[in-house]
């Protein structure tokens, strides 16, 4: 099944004749049908909420649509507490979810009234000296060894470095009920971008079993359940999508067998950056060369420095022709970008409509971790970011870097202090 893309030709060229490519493009429709279907689907949970993931795509623009949506904002670091406060989140509408944690971040965190998710039982101490220990906590689970769905290894938590573990957790709730803690919430991310509609009630009934077990062996009492990430996207044309309506339902049937009798209040939390994001963001670029030796090139203006997820993980993104979409496949390439790096390739023997100099290419599903994992290497400079609106029309979210902003860092050097 051939993916469709979301930006016509047409509107790709309108785009790039005022912002020359290549660029991230999201659209603010589906992130909003998305959103909404995500609330549906759990609303059967009155305290449900969704904590967007902010280093997936940290946008003003995209984060303001998903506040307006009704979500939060899930911040691992101090300027993503920054952008959540300049935007108008404020307390618990923000989850601080870190680890090795600065000081000066749980400061700020406990400052701004968000819930902080504590990483390891050493921080209980810590925190305490740096900032003060709040009412309501949250503590990230790990149960060590590997997670499994249908005798299937989804992913490795003992490998992780993040979380508490089984015992190291009982131990923490009871030390932090003594320290005046009267709320407690249970974070726990498992498995990476599953797309089958089991992972979310799997894990779910594993966290459901500590909170019921804690609230009646040590009383705690848990205001929240959060399932964190994990749910991925069909990023292949020949997957299924995961059904958020049947993972939903997956986990009220957890719910009901093991808390709505004990623990009827739970609300349930997630922090869902791709499942949210990523199918409705593309990287265009453009098709500026050929080359024709042991394979056959398509050199494009993008490259790594735009979307490294292919770079680093291998990972596979689709590629469409715009204008091309339904024509027969006319040879395999490599689509490669210019760095100074053999893994700055896009696609590997890829099977490709018959492309020409000038032609756009559509990346797929680069919404989340596409722009946001940009950097530097090779002095490249980022992308401008573009929001297509529902009326068609569309507005820039973020300029192009400019040879200024790269050498900006570098303004202490007389022979860079003028630089546009």
């Amino acid at each position: 099944m051939e993916k469709k893309p979301f930006l016509s030709l047409q509107k790709a060229k309108e785009i790039d004749s005022k912002f020359p490519t290549p660029w991230h493009v999201y659209d603010e429709k589906g992130i909003r049908d998305n959103a909404r279907r995500l609330y549906k689907a759990f609303s059967w949970n009155k305290g449900f909420k969704e904590y967007f993931a902010v280093k997936a795509t940290p946008n003003p623009a995209i984060l303001k649509i998903l506040k307006e949506e009704g979500c939060g904002v899930d911040c691992s670091s101090y300027t993503e507490l920054m952008m959540a406060e300049r935007l108008g989140f404020i307390g618990e509408q923000i989850m601080f979810s870190s680890n090795e944690t600065p000081a000066e971040e749980y400061v700020y965190a406990r400052k701004l009234g968000a819930i902080i998710n504590l990483d390891d039982i050493t921080h209980i101490d810590f925190l305490e000296r740096c900032a003060g220990i709040p009412e309501r906590i949250c503590l990230r689970y790990n149960p060590g060894g590997d997670f499994k769905i249908n005798n299937a290894v989804m992913g490795s938590p003992e490998e992780a470095k993040y979380g508490l573990t089984p015992a190291q957790f009982r131990e923490a709730v009871g030390i932090l009920i003594k320290k005046g803690v009267r709320r407690f919430g249970i974070h726990a991310f498992l498995a990476s971008n599953t797309t089958g509609n089991d992972y979310y009630p799997e894990l779910a009934r594993i966290l459901f079993n500590i909170v019921a077990e804690l609230t009646e062996s040590l009383g705690a009492v848990f205001d929240f359940v959060n399932l964190s990430g994990g749910i991925g996207v069909a990023y292949r044309p020949e997957q299924v999508a995961p059904d958020i309506e049947v993972i939903a339902k997956g986990v009220e049937r957890a719910y009901n067998d093991v808390l709505a009798d004990k623990c009827p209040e739970v609300k349930i939390f997630t922090e869902l950056g791709r499942y949210m994001l990523a199918p409705y963001g593309a990287l265009v670029t453009k098709v500026v060369h050929f080359k024709h030796t042991f394979r056959e090139y398509i050199g494009v203006d993008a490259c790594a420095a735009n979307l490294m997820r292919p770079a680093i993980y291998g990972a596979y993104h689709h590629i469409s022709v715009l204008g091309k979409e339904g024509q027969k496949d006319a040879g395999i390439f490599d689509v490669v970008g210019s760095l100074c790096e053999n893994s700055d390739k896009f696609a590997v023997n890829r099977s490709l409509p018959k492309v020409q100099i000038g032609d756009y290419l559509y990346i797929h599903e680069t919404g989340a971790h596409g722009y946001a994992m940009g950097y530097n290497y090779n002095g490249k400079l980022r992308s401008a970011e573009i929001l297509l609106k529902p009326d068609g029309t569309f507005e820039l979210i973020r300029r192009a870097e400019t040879p200024a902003d790269y050498f900006a860092t570098l303004d202490i050097y007389k022979e860079f202090g003028n630089i546009r």
